[in-house]
């Protein structure tokens, strides 16, 4: 998964926004992954390389939707705390569409970085005060009874089947389950996500 900020959402989708800067140690990206970009989509990374942030030009700045050179430097600087030397990981992408959830669902591989998002992007789902946590339960729920229509899953958690179907799109959205005629799946991805890694040694 890759995040960015609502402001970036309508020029990443038209394609006129196609690079961004990341503060991050190491890539978390690889070049020909496709990844989640909450709300709007699939990204497709083109290129990926390190950089510092002296070496961003103005040609950057416009590619990765903003103004001007200055503007992304006071951007980065806010994000980083840095100087001109501060490394940055440089991602060329495009967008990819909205039509390929299933395809992004049938990955069967889960890396530490998306993990993490995954898991921040549930616990956010969970707090809510009206129902509490409820993304866990949904789905091993969904494991547990697969392809079974949603208005009988509905009733095994004593919640209404318009409000639950909703819930599950949302998991649907982050890759994690599958729809069908009847029914629903938990995604290979989302088996993956639901398995803990290994423990290092």
């Amino acid at each position: 998964m890759i995040l960015f900020e609502k402001r970036f959402h309508e020029g990443i989708v038209s394609g006129t926004t196609t690079l961004t800067f990341r503060a991050w140690k190491t890539a978390r990206v690889k070049p020909g992954q496709r990844y989640r970009c909450h709300p709007i989509g699939v990204l497709e990374v083109d290129a990926v390389s390190m950089v510092t942030v002296a070496d961003i030009e103005e040609a950057d700045a416009r590619r990765a939707g903003f103004a001007s050179l200055a503007e992304i430097l006071e951007y980065v600087a806010a994000k980083t705390g840095g100087g001109v030397d501060h490394a940055m990981v440089r991602v060329e992408f495009h967008h990819g569409g909205d039509g390929d959830r299933v395809e992004l669902a049938l990955e069967s591989n889960i890396e530490e970085p998306e993990r993490k998002a995954t898991k921040a992007a549930l616990a956010r789902l969970d707090d809510r005060p009206r129902t509490g946590p409820w993304t866990k339960k949904t789905l091993r729920l969904i494991e547990k009874h697969p392809r079974v229509a949603a208005s009988k899953l509905a009733a095994m958690l004593g919640r209404e089947t318009k409000d639950f179907k909703a819930d599950v799109v949302k998991l649907k959205k982050l890759g994690l389950t599958q729809s069908f005629e009847v029914g629903y799946e938990v995604s290979p991805r989302g088996l993956a996500f639901m398995t803990p890694p290994p423990r290092a040694r």
